[in-house]
């Protein structure tokens, strides 16, 4: 297998930085527009044979160094009790969304190897493709990003009903939370179950919040996850965006990788969240629509802060635009190894 990814993930030397890219399965690749074209998003995220072949699509294409089984971070959503559906050019919707504390009762928890058993399949399928030829990732939305969803019903600039519920009933609020980290940690042991190698945990929306309210509200739900991880042996990747602040409070929740976007250059990061961990990061995904030039010297800064240090996952600070062409994945792909097996000067170390 090609280990450089899970080497990373625990400190270790590698021959050249991994590299691979949150949303590298998506619409900015014809084969995955086809595939739309006759198949719902949660059609796909559903059927596990087509969640394999989507996966497989960018590790065919591209020199990367893992593959993520593609779902969707809101799948629990539905069997705990709040359906949901995708619209074009609005995301998720939830049907539903959480208004009351006696919305929150009438959640029922549940059990993912049977809820989500959809997934679970799509990860052994996949295991069996790849053949050893990369790792594979698993993931799921950490709680504050899951209730967010639930609360506010999709997308939100303000997350006023969220935090409404946050400071007002503050009781009912780690009720909720509860019941997603409980989730969340039972289905990614269950990924790791079916075969993922890695799993990440996703605070998309965490960096809404000042780190007062983050060590109040979140910091506990988070440290639950990451604890019941822990014996699986598993590395976990902790990621969320807005989060320079937050940097440190995020490592201290837990998780042997620590994910920063590109608002803080990344040395700022790792000296934030301490040698200890790991770090995955963080170009701008806005330059891969940039000139070839300017794209290659933003990559080369992230590389250069890294400083041959073991520990560094080259990815994006969030996930791909649709506008993205093929030709700029493959040669930030390409230079990143490049980069780093040409030496450089960074002192990179090598696999014994």
């Amino acid at each position: 297998m090609n280990d450089r990814f899970l080497r990373a993930c625990r400190r270790q030397p590698v021959d050249a930085t991994p590299v691979w890219f949150m949303r590298q399965a998506g619409r900015y690749m014809k084969e995955y527009r086809a595939l739309r074209e006759r198949h719902s998003m949660l059609d796909l995220c559903r059927t596990p044979e087509l969640a394999v072949e989507v996966t497989l699509q960018p590790i065919r294409r591209f020199p990367l160094d893992a593959a993520i089984i593609f779902s969707d971070l809101l799948l629990p959503l539905q069997p705990l009790g709040l359906p949901f559906d995708f619209f074009k050019g609005d995301g998720p919707r939830v049907e539903r969304p959480i208004r009351s504390e006696a919305d929150i009762d009438a959640l029922s928890p549940i059990e993912p190897r049977e809820a989500l058993a959809h997934v679970l399949e799509a990860i052994r399928l996949t295991k069996r493709e790849l053949d050893g030829r990369v790792p594979l990732i698993g993931f799921t939305g950490a709680p504050f990003t899951l209730a967010s969803y639930a609360i506010e019903g999709g997308h939100s600039t303000q997350y006023a009903h969220t935090k409404a519920l946050m400071y007002g009933n503050p009781a009912a609020w780690h009720r909720l939370c509860a019941l997603f980290a409980e989730t969340a940690a039972d289905y990614l042991l269950a990924q790791v179950e079916a075969g993922a190698d890695v799993v990440q945990l996703f605070d998309s929306w965490v960096g809404v919040l000042s780190p007062a309210d983050y060590r109040e509200f979140v910091l506990p739900h988070c440290r639950h996850i990451f604890d019941r991880l822990k014996p699986s042996g598993a590395p976990a990747i902790h990621f969320g965006t807005g989060t320079a602040t937050l940097l440190p409070l995020l490592a201290e929740a837990g998780g042997e990788v620590i994910g920063a976007d590109w608002r803080i250059p990344l040395d700022d990061a790792w000296a934030l969240i301490g040698p200890e961990r790991a770090i995955q990061g963080n170009l701008d995904p806005t330059l891969l629509l940039a000139p070839t030039g300017r794209l290659v010297a933003a990559a080369d800064d992230v590389l250069r802060r890294a400083g041959g240090r073991p520990g560094h996952i080259f990815n994006l600070g969030h996930g791909i635009l649709p506008g993205t062409s093929v030709e700029a994945v493959e040669v930030l792909a390409n230079h990143v190894h490049a980069f780093k097996a040409a030496g450089s000067g960074t002192g990179l170390g090598h696999q014994p």
